[in-house]
């Protein structure tokens, strides 16, 4: 058997997996929190799942902090995509989520993102001198994992401390990407997705080795509370498709990959 004959079975087999769900949640809206970085991804993998008759998405962005605490508060969600593993972990421990329901759908990466106008240090962030840089933006560490992860990046590079004047944070990773393309910053650190996105706004960047902070694996879940548990289910079967695979590599993220 071809390769390209054995792709083309995988895909009906998966497709022909997903019909039952599908037919039970079309016509729903499954309302999702979803971590700002992922907006995007989101957008086109709601489009493919519209396409194939599945229920409607509306997504919800923001921090993934912030996201959490409106979920324990009783905010109305279906599904929540964080940036992180901590919260849905969080989530089901407090009988919040669904049992089972949580899985790991993509793995980011952090870039370094330079204002219009402004160089890359040839040498990469590790040889960046803190004179050089007007204002550094990075997520809020507290709130948003990939601002956790800038946070060790800056330690394992030795500008933590030098940049600490020069610092300013963003809610979320995207309001970070606008700090530096509106030179409000001259230098940021965001993920790769914005760098791969179709409409990916001006600036240079630079790949930041993944070794240099922990993973950004992040996580998804169905919630206890979920006003439509069914749509819920069916966007989330969707999610670790094939078809999303292969949307979130165009975006740049590494594929979905089950894990509890």
């Amino acid at each position: 058997m071809s390769l390209q004959r054995a792709i083309g079975r995988r895909l009906i087999a998966a497709l022909l997996l997903l019909l039952p769900a599908l037919a039970q949640a079309q016509g729903e809206t499954v309302r999702v929190a979803v971590a700002t970085n992922f907006l995007q991804p989101l957008e086109a993998i709601a489009e493919a799942l519209a396409a194939q008759g599945g229920p409607r998405v509306t997504p919800v962005p923001g921090a993934t902090g912030r996201h959490y605490a409106q979920i324990v508060n009783g905010a109305p969600f279906d599904v929540f995509l964080a940036a992180d593993r901590e919260r849905p972990r969080r989530l089901e421990a407090e009988g919040l989520a669904v049992a089972g329901s949580r899985f790991t759908y993509a793995r980011g990466r952090l870039v370094l993102w330079a204002a219009p106008g402004v160089a890359l240090p040839s040498g990469g962030l590790r040889a960046l001198d803190p004179a050089d840089v007007r204002r550094f933006a990075i997520a809020n560490p507290r709130l948003a994992p990939y601002g956790r992860a800038a946070k060790e990046v800056l330690r394992h590079v030795g500008l933590w401390d030098p940049l600490q004047s020069r610092l300013v944070q963003g809610e979320n990773v995207g309001q970070t990407l606008q700090y530096v393309v509106t030179g409000n910053a001259s230098h940021g650190l965001v993920a790769k997705a914005y760098a791969r996105a179709p409409n990916a706004p001006a600036g240079r960047w630079q790949l930041v080795p993944a070794d240099w902070h922990g993973p950004v694996a992040q996580d998804a879940v169905l919630l206890r509370d979920a006003p439509h548990p069914s749509a819920g289910r069916a966007f989330l079967e969707f999610l670790r498709g094939a078809e999303a695979a292969r949307i979130l590599e165009q975006f740049g993220y590494e594929p979905a990959e089950a894990g509890a």
